[in-house]
């Protein structure tokens, strides 16, 4: 049973992103939990101070997002109707990125899957609050759908890595659920720098390929700017999927992570599965 973490501001995007984990993962035994933080809206020191103006409010916003993750469940039930999932509905007064991370390991959640713009249509700003925070705080995968992405079969995946990480099964294993069940052809891309690979290079390359399994692509790109690289990539043939490993300290996080993280919304119109180190 995958364990999935939805978290949820009941905007358009937000519902779009969990309507494609449903999609991808409809025909594996998962268990989905939404999640909806909350904080009234007021001053969170007036709030927690316990104003005599705040009384009560509190309750109120706690029970109308309850009410909306009930409706939302049964939304999704009723449309999907699919007897190989399960949803439990999780209501907090917390910031989002300190639930996800208590969620995650209590539950033993197994991937995150959010959109990358919330209610107020800021990109700029939920993306960069939120998304971006979750990923560099979360212990597990984390996939991101952008705003407006229709569904798409994984069939193609794209996987930039610089060799730099000793990959295992348990690491890629979110990955490998997915590729298996579409039986998606994967395209490792690996920026090259104008040096050969070194020994332990070799020896993480060859690990991942088996890894991986029959349908792996190898390509090796001249030294660019990745963000330009998988664009140009996309160019030659239909990404729908995007992976990244976030690694430590090397060539590979100083040329892609930083930027990607951050730009994502503005640079990337594809899922993007993000696993950490």
């Amino acid at each position: 049973m995958t364990r999935i973490l939805l978290p949820t501001d009941f905007s358009k995007n937000s519902l779009s992103s969990i309507h494609y984990a449903l999609n991808l993962f409809k025909d594996m035994n998962c268990s989905f939990y939404l999640l909806n933080t909350y904080m009234p809206p007021v001053y969170h020191t007036e709030y927690l101070m316990g104003s005599p103006a705040q009384i009560g409010l509190g309750d109120i916003v706690q029970e109308n997002s309850m009410n909306n993750l009930e409706d939302l469940k049964k939304q999704l039930e009723k449309a999907f109707n699919n007897t190989k999932h399960t949803f439990t509905t999780h209501s907090a007064l917390n910031s989002l990125t300190s639930e996800v991370t208590r969620t995650v390991e209590a539950e033993r959640i197994d991937l995150v899957i959010m959109g990358t713009q919330g209610a107020t249509g800021a990109t700029e700003i939920l993306f960069g609050t939120n998304t971006v925070h979750v990923i560099k705080n979360a212990k597990c995968p984390v996939l991101a759908v952008p705003s407006g992405f229709k569904y798409e079969v994984p069939k193609q995946v794209l996987f930039p890595t610089d060799y730099e990480v000793d990959f295992d099964k348990k690491k890629l294993s979110i990955l490998l659920k997915i590729v298996n069940k579409h039986l998606s052809e994967i395209n490792v891309m690996h920026i090259s720098t104008g040096y050969e690979l070194s020994p332990i290079q070799r020896k993480y390359k060859k690990k991942l390929v088996q890894l991986l399994g029959e349908n792996v692509l190898l390509h090796d790109v001249a030294s660019n700017e990745i963000i330009a690289a998988v664009n140009a990539f996309q160019l030659k043939k239909k990404i729908n999927l995007l992976v990244m490993v976030q690694n430590k300290h090397t060539f590979f996080e100083r040329l892609f992570i930083e930027p990607v993280i951050k730009k994502i919304g503005f640079h990337v119109s594809l899922p993007f599965l993000v696993i950490p180190q």
